[in-house]
């Protein structure tokens, strides 16, 4: 029987997420693993959230594995269902891997007027508040999440990314997270 990964992300937001999701489990297929892709669930859910929800949990009780999407969506920082969903695989002690579009720094994606000023050695945003700079691509609870359960974050390889559109532009660093998970467990 196939490792089964839930495949989270901002992707479900997507004009073709449908496609999208097919081309990712079709992707997991090739490495050996079955794709779970939450949208599979909210097709026939009647966009009720309640039920949404319990799809997906139950969804994440399936699987062995958790790979996520984690780049910026609506803001510096990953999607914030994504970032549940990674708490709670990671809560059920399973793996959790992800990948970006990002491969910069957090603290260099934060909205400022400018410069991003500075409160005594901090970094703030533009309305005064800490940024956290630990050099990290994301928030230190998303990367120590996936440290702390033997996962990885993968990006994109710098050249030769002739992606299909827009909305496929992390199937190259989604490509690099599997087979990062492909190493653990193959």
């Amino acid at each position: 029987m196939p490792i089964m990964i839930y495949l989270a992300g901002p992707d479900v937001f997507l004009p073709n997420a449908i496609e999208v999701g097919r081309q990712k489990m079709a992707i997991c297929q090739e490495f050996g693993f079955e794709g779970l892709f939450p949208v599979d669930n909210d097709l026939g859910v009647e966009a009720d959230a309640a039920a949404i929800f319990r799809a997906n949990c139950a969804q994440m009780k399936r699987a062995d594995v958790g790979v996520f999407n984690l780049s910026p969506f609506r803001g510096p920082s990953a999607d914030a269902g994504t970032v549940f969903e990674l708490g709670f695989l990671f809560s059920q002690n399973r793996p959790v891997y992800g990948y970006s579009n990002a491969p910069g720094s957090y603290i260099t994606r934060v909205p400022t007027a400018g410069p991003l000023p500075k409160r005594g050695e901090r970094g703030v945003d533009r309305d005064g508040l800490a940024v956290e700079n630990f050099g990290l691509t994301d928030n230190l609870m998303i990367v120590e999440a996936i440290r702390a359960s033997g996962g990885a974050i993968a990006f994109a390889p710098r050249e030769g990314n002739a992606f299909a559109s827009p909305a496929l532009e992390t199937i190259p660093a989604f490509r690099a997270c599997l087979e990062i998970v492909r190493q653990r467990f193959h």
